[in-house]
């Protein structure tokens, strides 16, 4: 599995004020107070992204499978149904990573009459046949945590973060906490998938930057599979090399837990950043046995992609340049903002949504 990253947030963001132009979106909701206008260029348009009428759009969100990382976007789905007026929203996986399944899946949904879909697809190189065919199909379409490969989206836009900023990121909090120096290992998710080849690259450029002080021992992928699979790699990986190893940097979810339990269990002294904020990770930063770990924004993909997948159904909006690439957001925490980092993302979830209505929507 591969969930996203982009750019790194080691504080609260700051929402943007966004000011008022001849050609202008607001992004006043139902029941919500006007927000303030956003100044738009390219197409006119001067309508607003209030959602006028949600009640005809059905909203599908579907991982590419069973996996920690999704399961915010249940209850992030349910809340947008009850803000927006929604007709529906849904959260439905396959038992399987399997692209055809997945495929199968979204058809037998759309035979439900759902009629917008927000989509973690489970090929990279393939997705884009599935939302070709949904979008003409009529369907308003989503790529959430994930992009295509090859840098065409056939959806509407991608809302995902960059997962190779983020695992430089993550490289760069890893040699800090090691002061500077020293062996460092990288365990990451599926080889053959396009965000791990990314993250590999992004925690190759943070080792190169060392300047040959940090040496990347080992790469060590195809371990995310699940937990059990995570735990014998490292388990593994600590008898074998442990006493080589100052610093562990992991960019996938599985390995994360594996290794946050592993090194306070066994003792060693290896500095480790996570990925993604479980409850064991957190706790470990807590005591001081993870240094940091980067968090992602599920929510905020689920909450304002359903929102956008709902202005572009009702054909209130459309995009200003179909297939944009959006970051989500993401955010290093450490010891001194584990108990506040979430207001960060909370608040990178509002910026989203004044970032869509001034730049990424054209609302009429």
């Amino acid at each position: 599995m591969r969930p996203p990253t982009r750019s790194v947030l080691t504080g609260v963001v700051a929402v943007a004020v966004l000011t008022a132009g001849s050609a202008a979106c607001t992004i006043k909701n139902s029941g919500a107070s006007s927000g303030a206008q956003a100044a738009a260029s390219g197409k006119s348009g001067t309508g607003t992204a209030e959602l006028a009428d949600g009640s005809g759009t059905k909203v599908a969100l579907v991982p590419g499978g069973a996996h920690p990382y999704f399961q915010p976007w249940k209850a992030a789905g349910a809340a947008a149904k009850k803000e927006y007026g929604l007709g529906d929203v849904t959260f439905d996986e396959t038992s399987e990573w399997d692209q055809q399944k997945q495929n199968n899946l979204i058809s037998t949904l759309a035979a439900r009459g759902y009629n917008a879909f927000g989509i973690f697809g489970v090929s990279p190189t393939d997705i884009n046949t599935t939302f070709a065919d949904l979008k003409s199909q009529g369907f308003a379409v989503a790529s959430l945590a994930s992009c295509p490969a090859g840098g065409t989206d056939k959806a509407d836009f991608c809302l995902s973060t960059d997962v190779e900023v983020a695992a430089y990121k993550a490289a760069k909090a890893a040699i800090g906490a090691m002061a500077g120096k020293g062996t460092l290992v990288h365990l990451t998710g599926n080889n053959v998938d396009a965000n791990t080849q990314l993250r590999i690259k992004g925690v190759d450029k943070a080792v190169k930057e060392s300047g040959g002080k940090v040496k990347l021992l080992q790469t060590v992928t195809d371990v995310d599979k699940d937990l059990q699979t995570a735990q014998k790699a490292v388990s593994d990986l600590l008898a074998a090399k442990g006493d080589r190893i100052q610093g562990i940097v992991t960019t996938a979810y599985n390995p994360a837990v594996a290794a946050a339990d592993a090194v306070k269990t066994s003792g060693s002294r290896a500095k480790v950043v996570a990925i993604d904020d479980d409850a064991k990770i957190l706790s470990a930063i807590k005591d001081g046995s993870v240094a940091a770990t980067v968090v992602q924004n599920p929510v905020g993909q689920a909450e304002v992609g359903t929102w956008a997948l709902a202005l572009l159904q009702t054909k209130q909006c459309t995009m200003r340049h179909p297939g944009q690439i959006i970051d989500s957001g993401s955010f290093v925490v450490t010891k001194t903002n584990v108990g506040t980092y979430d207001a960060a993302r909370t608040a990178k979830t509002e910026q989203l949504k004044k970032q869509f209505a001034d730049t990424v929507l054209v609302c009429e």
